[in-house]
């Protein structure tokens, strides 16, 4: 499960705000996570329980935040929604698209205390 280890870098960029910031205790965690990034929100909230046991974010709140896919089609220009890939130009049916968006995972927000 690739999550784990994503969600153990996930609490190292925690720990390190807190040692840079100076604080004890994380009360919310805000997660973006893109529809494209291949990563279960289920699973992340599964990991986040079990990877800050014992850290300043034990017992915190994780929120997820789901980012849309987004691409642009080389064959008839068009900026698209995107769900899954490979997927069709719903302008024109060619598969001649570019991601723009939705492959990101990143730590918004930190709520402390």
């Amino acid at each position: 499960m690739h999550e784990m280890s994503l969600m153990e870098g996930v609490l190292q960029l925690i720990e390190d705000a807190a040692r840079l910031e100076k604080f004890s205790r994380v009360t919310t965690v805000w997660l973006e996570i893109g529809q494209l990034a291949g990563v279960e929100a289920e699973a992340m909230r599964f990991c986040f329980e079990a990877a800050t046991r014992g850290s300043v974010a034990e017992g915190a709140r994780l929120e997820i935040l789901a980012i849309p896919g987004s691409a642009w089609c080389a064959q008839c220009s068009a900026a698209v929604a995107m769900s899954e890939t490979p997927a069709a130009c719903p302008q024109c049916g060619t598969y001649q698209l570019r991601v723009t968006g939705g492959t990101e995972m990143r730590v918004k927000e930190l709520e402390v205390g």
